[in-house]
């Protein structure tokens, strides 16, 4: 076994304040984000941020779309998910409860953390519904927490989604028109 792992600095929350730049920090790891997304993927994001926000104006005052906003999960875990739907009273800094949905539309180089570590990581913390978007293939995963289990399952294909906030908010996504371009 290394001696390694005891040498390397462990960040908190107050470290990452003071950071210039975008990072995430995972379990006291600093973790410097991508460069910003291309067209596409900017596009699609933004497709999905006005599809929602329009699904929750018609029938919900307590839930509220946020773009790449903070979330501090713990004192040394703080990510930056690409949407996120929180209820409850608005967030007038950072995300600081679970959100109840997040969006990760994937690029080439977030991939692999955002099937992975992102995945096991929102499961965890009780995020109700996780979508994985990918522009260049064109498609969707979206999946659903199992309460009793703690685990996502994938949520059946259709050309309509439709996310069961609470309280009658219900957020909708049409597919057929998000993959346009």
């Amino acid at each position: 076994m290394s001696a390694i792992p005891k040498y390397l600095p462990h960040y908190t929350l107050a470290d990452y304040a003071l950071w210039q730049g975008d990072w995430e920090l995972w379990q006291g790891v600093p973790v410097a984000m991508t460069p910003s997304p291309f067209g596409r993927h900017q596009w699609i994001a933004g497709q999905i941020v006005r599809q929602f926000s329009n699904s929750l104006d018609a029938n919900c005052d307590d839930c509220f779309v946020l773009i790449e906003t903070d979330w501090i999960v713990s004192e040394d875990t703080v990510v930056r998910p690409d949407i996120a739907i929180v209820c409850g009273p608005f967030p007038e800094r950072h995300i600081v409860e679970p959100p109840r949905l997040i969006v990760e539309v994937l690029s080439p180089s977030t991939e692999e953390k955002d099937r992975t570590a992102k995945l096991e990581l929102y499961a965890a913390q009780s995020v109700e519904f996780y979508l994985l978007v990918d522009p260049i293939g064109k498609c969707i995963e979206a999946f659903e927490r199992v309460a009793t289990t703690g685990k996502y399952v994938a949520m059946p294909a259709t050309d309509m989604l439709a996310f069961g906030l609470g309280s009658n908010c219900v957020a909708r996504l049409d597919l057929r028109s998000l993959f346009r371009v």
